[in-house]
């Protein structure tokens, strides 16, 4: 909740423990084991940022932050929570939220097009070899110079077949591209396209501009991915969610410091993100985590351990909740120890000590504070949600679906002509004009027996016939080009001859 134009997230004795607005784009960590209040922790922070007026995205991994759109249920235990912390204005209140969903089950979809996601997510996505990867980069070099956009899978694959058919001609302008690599992404395509590849790619596709509103009363909107399924492939799902924070990173102008964040994104089992990603992904992203502060937009990671998130990114997590953790092998040692170095220490306790006694609902909390420096770590306890905890009824959460902004843009795929459309007509002229070729070829064999019997002729007749059969293929084909061509600069929205850029993670840069 909001606390004298501050977010007002624990309280340690008589001390509110608070986050400053401007220092909230400094990213946050929100660690502990499972049961501790994590979930508690990120819906009070999410619902303290709505009512301030800063749109929140957040993944809702077990399906139980649905309940952000009712307000809370009155129970004695909360009544004990309220008294205890002296909330006498408390009120249970529900907040503008939007429910997202890939697969589009529990929400509006979430869809990207191919050439949006780039080669490098894609790569990662499919579980691509090194050598895979570089052939998926010359695929989409060759589309991105075709002007050909990749909307669906079905438009990666005809670009892989239309490149495997003509490999020898792009080989000698692009590099070498084996068939057995060409081979090998058509086989991932396929198994990409049985965990929902072919929902997810496709159009419309998401604008990240959509999460960031708020309501009449200027509360910001609390953007929940419904991610239970999602998250069941791992890889899919830090993919995607590495994705979208990718957009922000992209789409957003430079905000400097403002007063607040445009948007705050809460990564939760941010431990996916980084395993087995290669250094080089690991590099970016630390880079985007450092630069993407100044695009306003704060990332908040939730984690069991600290250790979960590479050091070069710990780094950049200036606001954290810690939550208690089980010491019980040395492994788990070494983490409380090395969770206790990160804070700045309170003389009045042993922060390694604390941290295996901590109760649920209980953290140790260090804020910046006005001036940017790391606040002593409380030991403090988390407010209680104003919103419901727990599942929202399905009649409510359709409800809320159905009355969203978002469902006339979302909820209806559309399929535009793409590379697929394309290749498919220049297949069809190719085809057409084979047969007419070869009946043009038929009529003149006929005319030159026929004349061949009166008298000899020059054959120069079908000579010109075949010359003019050819033009009209050409045409035809170009036709279809220029028509696929038109639709691709009409979806991404650039100017006929402007050269697409990539981001950092090759997705497209607007």
């Amino acid at each position: 909740m909001v606390f004298e134009d501050k977010l007002w997230i624990a309280k340690s004795g008589d001390i509110r423990v608070c986050m400053e607005p401007r220092m909230c784009n400094r990213h946050g960590l929100i660690a502990g084991a499972s049961g501790t209040g994590k979930t508690v922790t990120l819906k009070v922070m999410a619902e303290s940022f709505s009512e301030m007026g800063v749109p929140v995205f957040l993944a809702d991994i077990k399906g139980d932050l649905s309940g952000m759109c009712r307000p809370g249920q009155h129970n004695d235990s909360m009544e004990k929570r309220i008294t205890k912390f002296g909330l006498d204005d408390w009120r249970y209140r529900a907040f503008p939220t939007c429910f997202w969903d890939v697969y589009g089950d529990s929400g509006h979809p979430v869809r990207t097009t191919v050439s949006e996601m780039g080669p490098e997510l894609l790569a990662r996505l499919m579980q691509l070899t090194e050598v895979q990867t570089d052939v998926l980069r010359i695929v989409f070099r060759i589309a991105d110079d075709k002007e050909l956009l990749l909307i669906d899978v079905k438009d990666l694959r005809a670009m892989l077949r239309h490149i495997s058919e003509n490999r020898a001609d792009y080989c000698s302008e692009y590099g070498n591209m084996s068939a057995q690599s060409l081979a090998g992404i058509q086989r991932a395509l396929l198994v990409l396209e049985d965990v929902g590849g072919d929902v997810f790619f496709g159009e419309p596709a998401i604008d990240i501009h959509d999460w960031i509103r708020t309501d009449e009363n200027g509360r910001g909107f609390i953007n929940v991915l419904h991610s239970v399924k999602l998250v069941q492939n791992q890889t899919l799902y830090a993919t995607f969610m590495l994705f979208l924070m990718s957009e922000l990173f992209e789409q957003l102008p430079e905000a400097g410091d403002a007063d607040k964040p445009k948007i705050v994104f809460f990564f939760d089992e941010a431990h996916l993100l980084f395993t087995d990603a290669p250094k080089v992904l690991l590099q970016k992203i630390e880079q985007v985590v450092k630069l993407i502060r100044s695009k306003g937009v704060g990332i908040y990671f939730i984690s069991q351990s600290p250790s979960d998130v590479p050091d070069s990114v710990l780094a950049q997590l200036s606001n954290r909740v810690q939550h208690a953790l089980r010491a019980y092998t040395p492994a788990e040692q070494k983490a409380v120890r090395t969770a206790a170095q990160t804070f700045r220490p309170n003389p009045a306790f042993r922060t390694e000590n604390v941290i295996t006694e901590l109760g649920v609902g209980e953290a140790l909390v260090s804020f910046l504070d006005e001036d940017g420096r790391p606040g002593i770590v409380e030991r403090a306890l988390i407010l209680p949600p104003q919103s419901l905890m727990g599942p929202v009824e399905e009649e409510r959460r359709k409800a809320v679906i159905e009355c969203s902004q978002m469902a006339e843009k979302y909820d209806q795929m559309i399929d535009r002509e793409s590379a697929y459309e394309y290749f498919e007509e220049a297949r069809e002229a190719e085809e057409e004009a084979a047969a007419k070729e070869a009946e043009a070829a038929e009529r003149e064999a006929k005319k030159v027996k026929k004349a061949e019997e009166k008298e000899k002729k020059s054959s120069s007749t079908s000579t010109r016939k075949t010359s003019s059969t050819k033009k009209k293929t050409t045409s035809k084909a170009g036709k279809a080009l220029s028509k696929a061509t038109s639709s691709a600069m009409n979806t991404i929205g650039r100017e006929v001859g402007k050269q697409i850029v990539r981001g950092l993670f090759g997705s497209i840069k607007w």
